[in-house]
Formats: C-alpha cells, sequence, structure tokens
C-alpha cells in the first residue's frame, strides 16, 4: 500500500510515459555517465604514462602524485559544478541540462588527447591538462544527479530503482570497453609507441561520443515529474541553498552515507587498482586491465539485478548488511593477495569486489533521488554525491598511494574500506532519513514535504 508520501510519476489524468520514451530517457540519461567514467577511468589505467608525458620529474613517486593530484583537481571542483548545474536542472530542466553536460565532457576528453607533451610545449602541456581536468569536473559535477533524476522520474512506481540502476550500469560498460582498448594497447604496441600516441587513442575515441550523446539527449523528452512539478507551481522551481541546507540537511548527510563506502570501493578497484598492482605488487599492467574487464561484464548483470532487489525488498534494509559484509572481508581479502601477489589472486579479489559492489552500488541512483523531491532533486543530488564521492572517491588514489609511501604498508586500501564502509554506516544510520526510509522503503518524498 503506498504511504501519503510517495509521490505519483504523472498528474492524474496525464498519460504515463510510452516503453519507446522509456527507453530513449534512459539511454540519454546514461551515455554521459559513461563517458564520464570511461574517461577516468582511462586517465588512471595510463597514470603512469601520463606522468611522463606531462609531468616529467627525476623521481617516479613524485611524477605519478603529480599525475593522480592533477586528477584529484577535477573531484575538487565537483561539488561546485553540483551545486551550479544541479540548481540549473531543478529551475531550467533536466534535458537541456544533460545536452549541456555531454558537450563540456567530450571537449575535455578531446583536450586530453591532442594536447602535446611537455617535451614539445613545455610548461604548458601540464597547465592544459589541468583546465581539462577542471572543465571535465565541474561538468561531472551535475552529470550524475541531473541523469539519476532523469531516470527515476521517467521510471514507473516500484521500478525506480531498476531504471536508476541502469546509471550504475552505464559505468560498467564503460569499465568493460576502457578497460579492453587499455589492454589491447598496451599489449600490443611498444612502450615507445604507447608514450607516444598510444595512450592518447581511447581519449580521442570517447569524444567521439559527445556530438551522438547531444543528437540523443536533445530529442528525447522531458522528465514528466519535472514537467507536472511546473504546471503545478507556474514557474520554474527556486529554491536558495540556504534553504535546501535548513530543509534537507538531513537527507544529504544520509545520501553522502549511501556514497561513501561505494565509491572508496569503486574509485580504488577500478582506477588505481592497475596502479597498484604494477607498482606494490609488481605484477604485468595486463593482468588488472584483464580482471577490470570481467568486472565490467559482471557489472552489466549485477548493477540491474541489485536494482530489481531493491525495489522489491527495500534499498535501504539491503543496504546495512551488504556494508557491514564488506567492512569485514576487505582487510581479509588484501591480505590474502599480499600474501602470494600473482594474477590469479588478483582476478579473484577483483571478482569479489565487483560482486560486492554491484550489490552496494547498483540502487544508489534510486536511493539518492529517493531522498529529495522534485523541486530540489538535482541539486540535492549532486551536492551529496559530490562531496561524498571527492573526499572518499576522487582522492583515494591520492590518499592510498600517499600513505603506503609514508606507512610502508601495502594494507592501507584496506583500511581505508573499512575506514569508509563505517562512515557511511554511521551516517545513514543516525540520521532520520535513514531511519525512516528502513521502515519505509516505498516512501518518495513529494514536492512541498
Amino acid at each position: 500500500m503506498q504511504t501519503v508520501l510517495q509521490a505519483v510519476t504523472t498528474t492524474v489524468g496525464a498519460p504515463a510515459p510510452s516503453r519507446s520514451q522509456m527507453r530513449r530517457a534512459v539511454l540519454a540519461s546514461v551515455i554521459g555517465n559513461g563517458l564520464e567514467w570511461f574517461d577516468f577511468l582511462v586517465y588512471g589505467y595510463f597514470a603512469k604514462v601520463i606522468a611522463q608525458v606531462f609531468f616529467p620529474v627525476g623521481n617516479s613517486f613524485v611524477s605519478i602524485t603529480l599525475t593522480l593530484a592533477t586528477f584529484a583537481i577535477g573531484f575538487l571542483v565537483r561539488p561546485l559544478g553540483g551545486v551550479v548545474i544541479g540548481a540549473c536542472a531543478d529551475r531550467y530542466g533536466r534535458r537541456k541540462t544533460l545536452s549541456l553536460l555531454i558537450l563540456l565532457m567530450a571537449l575535455s576528453t578531446l583536450m586530453m588527447g591532442l594536447t602535446p607533451g611537455y617535451a614539445t610545449i613545455g610548461v604548458a602541456a601540464p597547465l592544459i591538462v589541468i583546465v581539462a581536468r577542471i572543465l571535465q569536473g565541474l561538468s561531472v559535477g551535475g552529470e550524475f544527479a541531473t541523469a539519476a533524476a532523469m531516470l527515476t522520474e521517467y521510471a514507473p512506481p516500484r521500478r525506480k530503482m531498476f531504471f536508476g540502476s541502469f546509471q550504475m550500469t552505464s559505468q560498467a560498460v564503460a569499465l568493460l570497453l576502457s578497460s579492453l582498448c587499455s589492454f589491447v594497447l598496451t599489449t600490443r604496441l611498444t612502450h615507445e609507441s604507447l608514450v607516444s600516441w598510444g595512450w592518447r587513442v581511447p581519449f580521442l575515441l570517447g569524444a567521439l561520443v559527445g556530438p551522438v550523446g547531444f543528437y540523443i539527449r536533445h530529442k528525447v523528452g522531458e522528465s514528466p515529474e519535472f514537467l507536472q512539478l511546473r504546471e503545478r507551481l507556474g514557474h520554474a522551481p527556486r529554491q536558495s541553498l540556504r534553504t535546501f541546507v535548513r530543509e534537507r540537511g538531513d537527507a544529504a548527510l544520509c545520501a553522502m552515507g549511501v556514497i561513501i563506502v561505494g565509491a572508496a570501493t569503486n574509485y580504488l578497484w577500478h582506477s588505481y587498482m592497475p596502479l597498484y598492482v604494477e607498482h606494490q605488487l609488481h605484477l604485468p599492467l595486463k593482468n588488472a586491465l584483464f580482471g577490470t574487464a570481467i568486472s565490467g561484464l559482471i557489472g552489466i548483470v549485477g548493477y540491474p539485478l541489485a536494482g530489481r532487489l531493491a525495489d522489491r525488498f527495500g534499498a535501504y534494509r539491503l543496504f546495512f548488511p551488504v556494508t557491514i559484509g564488506w567492512i569485514g572481508a576487505a582487510y581479509p581479502l588484501f591480505a590474502w593477495v599480499l600474501a602470494a601477489p600473482s594474477a590469479e589472486r588478483v582476478f579473484a579479489a577483483q571478482m569479489v569486489a565487483t560482486v560486492v559492489l554491484s550489490l552496494m552500488s547498483g540502487a544508489h541512483p534510486g536511493m539518492l533521488t529517493q531522498l529529495f523531491p522534485t523541486a530540489t532533486r538535482s541539486t540535492g543530488v549532486a551536492l551529496s554525491y559530490n562531496v561524498a564521492v571527492t573526499l572518499f572517491g576522487g582522492l583515494a588514489p591520492l590518499t592510498v598511494s600517499t600513505l603506503i609511501d609514508v606507512t610502508g604498508s601495502r594494507l592501507v586500501p584496506a583500511w581505508y574500506l573499512i575506514c569508509a564502509g563505517v562512515v557511511s554506516l554511521l551516517l545513514v544510520g543516525l540520521t532520520a532519513s535513514g531511519r525512516r526510509l528502513c521502515r519505509k522503503p516505498d516512501l518518495w518524498l513529494a514536492d512541498g514535504q
């Protein structure tokens, strides 16, 4: 039985979106998220090469640290991009905002692929790369939230977690494609060719998605829930950031708790792991890339399955046992790999992490949009998501790499995941929003409540 607060997807008497409209909305929503992840994964895979091209210093640790720091800059500006772009999506609509975002992301990816190296244009090279990462961070800051809002607002009742899971599935597709592309390049090219031009190929291919994505997004209809809200208000929704923090601060903290452990797991296992395997385990990069490609295949199946389970049993009810289980498994998993490093153990550990991540994160888009009403949904999701991802995801490779160098312990990633899991449990468990949604998993906030 629906609760009083559960939102409906269309106005009374208004026709629901057709299946073809829903399919177009899903494709339009996920294509930008896929490009975002393809870009950042490729950057992580080729961090060592990018360090040689743009940050050529005598100490390899310093060179790689500068590369990861540049990577982190994009994440530091994400919250700003999230607030600005999220507010635009809440005021002017999801479709227009998504159309602009994919062009900005494609531009930043193209800049990475075309910028000459330090040996050619000197200090201008790393500066252009930094600008590209800032531009990418600003645009991506609003991408996840706006696309998640579009997906769940098009979804029929009791299928919102499943529809939202396609946002995560696009990450798995990007994981598969980026790792396969990187695997082919690293195994087929000489090191000299890879440094000279090979690493640029994935960025140039990724940039081609921009015009196609813009066309698809430009043709899709606006979110039914957003149109309904604007019709009811008679004008575009407006709310100040101060009012949002006062009225939705508890929900934002809960949303951050939902994301933190998944972000830490995702960015460590899928972005930092190739670097960890190569530098800490002293195994060939191709070993990690092969496992990452298989992880993408598992995610393509696992994320939608997790979305269906969340619709049936309640996403917040599943969150606690999965997170607690991962906290208990993180240390033994890393210790087992380090006891006798091998390609087989790395692969097995990646598969375990991927299954857990699928169960943990498949419902994330739906869980976040469930916390906020239509009028502030993009802003709320963008702010909470980007703060959590920046602090515990985007900074994870740099933080873990630095801590390993300082402490000398290769188990730092395990402790990092454990801390992230504990923080997530506390934020979700101690907020009123988290407790309420554990009791009433079908609750969706209606506007004005």
